[in-house]
């Protein structure tokens, strides 16, 4: 991008995105919005991510994630809520990352491809601490609900993109 020079601007800005990504993980904390399935959510952090992930990179994107994740495990949800939510956002971004290389999916593709595998990554996690794939039962919720939140994550990722000077426009 052409407003970041050098590392240390890459690390600037990645500090700012880290910012707003925790803030809007603030907002969805203190305002839920509830739509009668437990668990799901917007979402709207990864607004952040999909933009860290297309005008600087994978490895901000999943330092910004990563840091995001902790910080806000910290703060509002705890252990249980940070190993979902890095199974969830590593899935996710591994995902993303590999659809946005193909280079055949728009940013509203890659973002419900993220959706859904963040959505199967909490689910696994899930699996795994309860010992019991029997969770499985609720996977056809979460791949609806991935898809659809995603878009709309990827509708407003676009659109941020679009007004960052110097991003890729896809």
């Amino acid at each position: 991008m052409s407003f970041i020079r050098g590392a240390a601007g890459k690390a600037a800005f990645g500090g700012v995105l880290t910012a707003c990504a925790l803030i809007f993980s603030y907002v969805e904390h203190m305002v839920p919005v509830s739509i009668g399935f437990p668990g799901v959510k917007l979402g709207i952090a990864n607004v952040v991510i999909i933009v860290a992930l297309y005008a600087v990179g994978a490895k901000c994107a999943f330092a910004v994630n990563v840091i995001r994740i902790f910080i806000a495990a910290m703060l509002f949800s705890g252990m249980f809520g940070m190993l979902f939510g890095l199974a969830g956002g590593l899935l996710s971004l591994f995902t993303m990352t590999l659809l946005k290389r193909a280079g055949i999916f728009s940013v509203v593709g890659v973002s419900i491809a993220g959706g859904v595998a963040h959505n199967i990554g909490q689910l696994l996690a899930a699996a795994a601490f309860i010992a019991n794939f029997a969770v499985a039962y609720y996977l056809p919720v979460l791949l609806l609900s991935g898809a659809l939140t995603g878009a709309l994550v990827g509708a407003l990722s676009h659109a941020a993109l679009s007004r960052l000077p110097g991003a890729p426009r896809q």
